[in-house]
């Protein structure tokens, strides 16, 4: 089916058979827990049927209501907002544990909680993330296969074109998910095929190259990043321990891998605003030392920042850093997209907090402190933020010292395996 040929209710449908059978890769008999937002219904219920086409024995589907939640904020007691659905969480784990695939929908208002209270956001978060964390070692540690898609809300289409009414900025934020996660192509499940094997060649060549570090250079940026013992890279389509291969993140246009806890060093500066839990964090700057954030400021949302910073010892270190071409094509595409999901695959990015054990060379299978052992950090969050622009360069650093350009204003300079 050509593009032209799609209307919006084609192309939603193609959007859930990429979640489907590229996202998740479905097993037969696979049961499936699903997380949404109330305004997803559509997109859910296309989901839904794929996945029964595919074999799902059950789907089942937990909505959320954002405005429910900003109630909590304006009228819940002080009191209540060290408390999180622990039940809901256990109950999420146990079916990751039975075998359950795990899909998110993502559509969240990036200004949901402004003005709220950034301590009870941060007491919030940090339940949340306690009660969730049973179910996050799971995912993280690839035990099951799962994926990350989006929906176009009102709300957050509001956010991305503030200047157009809100039928056209929803219709506008549309096209753009569907061109990032390439279901506007004639064949989009052929189309992550090849995107995936330039994915796969790009981090062979990197792993290949086993560097010890990576020096990011640019404005407000002199960064070196060491990366964890034994580390591998990784990107795009993905083994779970399962046997399903899976897309964890649709769209995605990074290569990734885990840094060493404690042996990251200098200044660094976002190069796009970070939208976390309704919060807008804008011009986040820091300054590492010994592996740790020893300095950190932002322009906007800076207490939310250094209540995110407080969560846990592992909180002010990295657990992941990713490279992205400036010209990838959500880059390409010139949109702020506020969520986390997009902008990062438009720019090189760092996580604070939770490492990805697949990232380290028999990961999965080692123990936390094996993990530790190697430089993988551990935490209760795991928040992206971006850093790479047209401006700022990467060298690879060998175990020597010496250096070697990797990329040259954003885009790659050596060439893949």
């Amino acid at each position: 089916m050509a593009e032209s040929a799609m209307n919006h209710e084609e192309k939603l449908d193609k959007l859930a058979e990429v979640a489907v059978r590229v996202g998740l890769g479905l097993a037969h008999g696979q049961q499936l827990v699903m997380t949404a937002p109330l305004e997803a219904v559509p997109l859910v219920r296309r989901i839904t049927e794929h996945a029964y086409k595919a074999g799902a024995s059950l789907v089942t589907t937990i909505f959320g209501d954002e405005q429910s939640t900003l109630m909590r904020f304006q009228h819940g007691a002080d009191d209540s907002f060290d408390t999180a659905s622990k039940w809901l969480y256990d109950g999420m784990a146990e079916a990751f544990r039975g075998g359950a695939a795990r899909l998110a929908i993502a559509g969240e208002d990036p200004n949901l909680l402004a003005g709220q209270d950034p301590a009870r956001v941060a007491r919030a978060n940090r339940a949340r993330s306690q009660a969730y964390l049973p179910a996050l070692e799971l995912i993280s540690g690839f035990d099951i296969n799962w994926t990350i898609c989006s929906f176009a809300s009102s709300a957050w289409a509001r956010a991305v074109f503030p200047n157009v009414s809100e039928e056209q900025a929803v219709a506008k934020l549309w096209d753009a998910i569907f061109a990032a996660s390439r279901v506007d192509r004639p064949d989009p499940v052929a189309a992550w095929g090849e995107h995936n094997a330039e994915l796969r060649a790009r981090y062979s060549m990197l792993n290949a190259k086993q560097y010890s570090a990576l020096h990011f250079r640019g404005p407000g940026t002199d960064l070196k990043v060491g990366l964890a013992d034994d580390h591998e890279w990784a990107g795009g389509a993905t083994k779970a321990k399962n046997g399903v291969v899976c897309n964890p993140n649709i769209p995605s246009e990074e290569v990734f891998t885990t840094p060493h806890r404690a042996r990251v060093e200098g200044t660094v500066t976002s190069t796009k605003p970070l939208s976390y839990q309704g919060t807008l964090i804008q011009d986040i700057a820091v300054r590492f030392e010994g592996g740790q954030i020893a300095e950190a400021r932002a322009r906007t949302g800076q207490d939310v920042l250094q209540k995110v910073l407080e969560t846990d010892e592992g909180a002010r270190r990295l657990g992941e850093v990713a490279l992205v071409p400036h010209s990838s094509p959500i880059s390409a595409s010139g949109l702020l997209f506020y969520n986390t999901l997009f902008d990062e695959n438009a720019s090189h990015h760092i996580a604070l907090g939770q490492a990805y054990a697949k990232c380290v060379r028999g990961g999965l299978s080692m123990t936390e402190a094996e993990l530790e052992q190697k430089g993988a950090n551990r935490s209760l969050i795991h928040i992206d933020w971006m850093i790479g622009s047209d401006k700022v360069d990467v060298d690879g650093v060998n175990a020597d010292g010496s250096a070697e350009p990797l990329m040259r204003g954003g885009e790659w300079v050596t060439k893949a395996a």
